[in-house]
């Protein structure tokens, strides 16, 4: 089983940055591309950014374009969600999400599994 564990979230106020990491367990987690998806409350939940598995390539949602940055650690099996800039309506609960593939999908249903998720919340 692999086994992705989020952390890093928190209460901050608007225009702060948050760093989010993601532990992943497994030692053919490298291979996996990997995304970041959060879910407000009484929303869907929706995609904010992914990357494959080498780094290498990167997609973003048009609404935190400019502001997050996703990477990763292959050698510590992290993948990490920069969030800077950050927005009221930022706040969800975010989830790691990994794809039994090397290659980026924006499809909450192209990915294998998930972690439990981590809470931000941005006041005004």
């Amino acid at each position: 089983q692999v086994q992705l564990v989020e952390s890093g979230g928190g209460l901050v106020q608007a225009g702060d940055s948050l760093r989010l990491s993601c532990a992943a367990s497994g030692h053919t987690v490298s291979s996996y591309a990997m995304g970041w998806f959060r879910q407000a409350a009484g929303k869907d939940r929706e995609f904010v950014a992914t990357i494959s598995w080498s780094g290498s390539s990167t997609y973003y949602a048009d609404s935190v374009k400019g502001r997050f940055t996703i990477s990763r650690d292959n050698a510590k099996n992290t993948l990490y969600l920069q969030m800077n800039s950050l927005k009221p309506e930022d706040t969800a609960v975010y989830y790691c999400a990994a794809r039994r593939n090397a290659f980026i999908k924006i499809t909450s249903n192209e990915y294998d599994y998930w972690g439990q998720g981590t809470q931000v919340t941005v006041s005004s």
